[in-house]
C-alpha cells in the first residue's frame, strides 16, 4: 500500500481527524450546576461587565479559526470549501501537536471577498486569532489587510507569511556558508501569487534591496499594466536596475533563486549564469521547480525545497504555531518585524557547528521550535 492509498484508508477510518474533548467532566448534579445552569451565569456576568474577561473565562484565548473558500488549496487549486475541509481539519491537527493551540476548521461556501471579510468579522468573537489558508491572490492580500484594520485580535495568512518566515530563516543561515553580505545579494523569486508577493516585502523589510520578481509571463514591469493591482504595486518598489525579459534575464548574476511556481522551470543552464555559490530554493510541490541533484550539479552551492524527502525543507510548520503561540499570548497583530524576529529565532534552532549545505533550517519535530519563536515575538 503507498502513501496514496494509506492516506484515504486512514481518512476513511479518522472519518474527521479532530474531536471536540470537554475539559469540564460532567458525572453529577453538581458538576452539572458549575459547567452550565445555573453557575455558568457567572463567567457570562463578569464578561459582560468586562469583555476582556472573556480571555480568563473561555476557550477563546487558546483558539484560532483556520478558515479558507477553498479556491487555493495546496497544488489543487479552487476545489471548493468541502473538498478543501482535509486540509483545514489537517492544519489545525497541526496547531495542537505543535502548539498545543485549539482550532477549528470553516470552509465557507463564497468567493465574495466582502461576505468573506463581514463573516469572519461576525464569527470572530468565539476566536483569539483568525488563521487565513488556501485563499486566492489577489483577494487574499484584501481579505486579510481588511481584518487586520478591523479586528481586534491576531489575523495571519499562512500560505503568505508562512513561507517568507522560513525563507528568510534559510537565507539567514545560508549567507552564513556562502559567506555573501545581504547589501550585495541579487535575490530572483519566480512566482508572483500569495507567497511571492509576501516573501518579496519581508526581504524588503529585510533590507535586501536587488529583488525581481517574475510570473508566468516575465518579470514584473514598472510602468505598465502587470496581471492585476498586487502585481502593479510590489512591481514600484523593486527590479532597480530595470531589467526586462523573462526568468533567464532575471538569473544571469543573480545570488539566490526562490520558486513558488511551477514544476521543472529552472533549466541547468540558467542556475550557471547565476554569481558564485548560488543558493536555490525550489518550493514547488510536489515536484520543485529543479531537481535538487541537478540543481547541485548545475553549481549550486545550497538547494531546499519543499518536500522532507530531501533536505533542507521549507515548511511552514515551523512557523505558525510559534507565531500564533506567541501572538495569542501577547494578543497584538502580527507585524513584519516579528516575522523577522520569527525568522531569526527559527535559523538560530541550528547550532553553528551543526551548520552545513544540507543543515539549514530544523525539521519540523525538533524539540522547543514553537516555544522559541512564541517568545521571541511576545
Amino acid at each position: 500500500m503507498d502513501n496514496k492509498e494509506k492516506a484515504l484508508k486512514m481518512h476513511e477510518k479518522w472519518n474527521g481527524k479532530l474531536e471536540i474533548l470537554s475539559k469540564a467532566k460532567v458525572n453529577n448534579a453538581e458538576d452539572l450546576a458549575i459547567a452550565y445552569t445555573p453557575g455558568v451565569a457567572e463567567p457570562c456576568k463578569e464578561i459582560n461587565k468586562n469583555i476582556e474577561n472573556v480571555y480568563k473565562y473561555t476557550m477563546k484565548s487558546n483558539t484560532v479559526a483556520v478558515i479558507t473558500d477553498g479556491t487555493a488549496v495546496l497544488g489543487l487549486g479552487d476545489i471548493g470549501p468541502e473538498a478543501a475541509l482535509p486540509v483545514m481539519e489537517g492544519k489545525c491537527v497541526l496547531f495542537k501537536e505543535f502548539a498545543g493551540i485549539n482550532a477549528i476548521p470553516i470552509c465557507l461556501n463564497t468567493k465574495d471577498t466582502e461576505e468573506i471579510i463581514n463573516t469572519i468579522k461576525i464569527i470572530s468573537p468565539a476566536f483569539g486569532g483568525i488563521n487565513l489558508e488556501d485563499i486566492s491572490a489577489p483577494r487574499c492580500f484584501e481579505i486579510e489587510n481588511r481584518l487586520k484594520e478591523e479586528l481586534n485580535i491576531p489575523v495571519f495568512h499562512d500560505d503568505q507569511h508562512g513561507t517568507a518566515i522560513i525563507v528568510l530563516a534559510a537565507i539567514i543561515n545560508s549567507l552564513k556558508i556562502v559567506k555573501k553580505e545581504k547589501k550585495d545579494l541579487k535575490v530572483v523569486i519566480n512566482g508572483a501569487g500569495s507567497a511571492g508577493i509576501a516573501i518579496t516585502k519581508l526581504l524588503k523589510d529585510f533590507k535586501i534591496e536587488n529583488i525581481i520578481l517574475c510570473d508566468r509571463d516575465g518579470i514584473l514591469k514598472k510602468e505598465e499594466k502587470n496581471s492585476n493591482w498586487a502585481h502593479d504595486e510590489i512591481a514600484k518598489s523593486i527590479n532597480p536596475e530595470n531589467i526586462k525579459g523573462g526568468l533567464k534575464e532575471a538569473l544571469m548574476g543573480a545570488d539566490i533563486f526562490i520558486g513558488v511556481s511551477a514544476p521543472n522551470i529552472l533549466k541547468e543552464e540558467m542556475i550557471k549564469s547565476m554569481n558564485k555559490n548560488p543558493i536555490i530554493f525550489a518550493l514547488a510541490n510536489p515536484i520543485p521547480e529543479i531537481m535538487p541533484d541537478i540543481a547541485k550539479k548545475s553549481g549550486a552551492r545550497i538547494v531546499g525545497t519543499g518536500r522532507s524527502d530531501f533536505p533542507n525543507q521549507i515548511n511552514n510548520v515551523l512557523a505558525f504555531p510559534g507565531i500564533f503561540k506567541g501572538a495569542l499570548i501577547s494578543r497584538k497583530q502580527i507585524t513584519q518585524e516579528m516575522k523577522i524576529k520569527a525568522a531569526f529565532a527559527i535559523a538560530s534552532m541550528i547550532k553553528e557547528e551543526d551548520l552545513n549545505e544540507d543543515n539549514i533550517l530544523p525539521k519540523a519535530f525538533d524539540e522547543g521550535i514553537s516555544e522559541k519563536v512564541a517568545k521571541s515575538i511576545i
